[in-house]
């Protein structure tokens, strides 16, 4: 293994809403790929405060984080390894003035049926794994999550 290997540590949340759930597309040179909202963690950022970030950013939707779904090692390319934190909680308010990121054409909301029946578009090996978890009830507390109070907003945790 390469001494210098460290993994991605990424965000991303399984917002379900009436039996769907929310993702994005985004288009990358594979072509039109669908994901949660999801992204990387920044320097000096706690992880909640990420992906409530990295949701803002991709949805334009305000999120707050319920609970931790799991945390995912997954392969990427070229020897990189992705550590994903999984989230739940619930959307707050649509900001229909905001700019959605670089390459996120919208967002869809699909039932599990259809992510299923769409494998080819994941953009992530473990997306539908995620949404698997969230169906079979798996919810870890956010107090699991401790961050250094030199972080801004680390008291503990979250």
């Amino acid at each position: 293994m390469n001494a210098r290997w460290k993994p991605n540590v990424t965000v991303a949340a399984v917002i379900e809403r009436d039996g769907r759930f929310l993702f994005v597309e985004e288009q990358k040179r594979e072509g039109l790929l669908i994901n949660q909202p999801a992204g990387h963690l920044e320097p000096g950022e706690s992880i909640v405060d990420a992906v409530r970030r990295e949701v803002l950013e991709e949805t334009a939707y305000a999120f707050v984080p319920q609970h931790l779904l799991g945390i995912y090692l997954a392969p990427g390319p070229d020897d990189i390894a992705y550590l994903r934190f999984a989230f739940t909680g619930t959307l707050g308010e649509f900001d229909a003035s905001r700019t959605l990121d670089d390459g996120i054409v919208g967002t869809v909301w699909l039932t599990p049926e259809e992510v299923r029946a769409q494998r080819a578009r994941h953009r992530s090996p473990i997306l539908e794994r995620c949404v698997d978890d969230y169906l079979r009830g798996v919810r870890y507390d956010l107090a699991l999550l401790l961050t250094h109070p030199a972080i801004p907003g680390g008291q503990g945790n979250t």
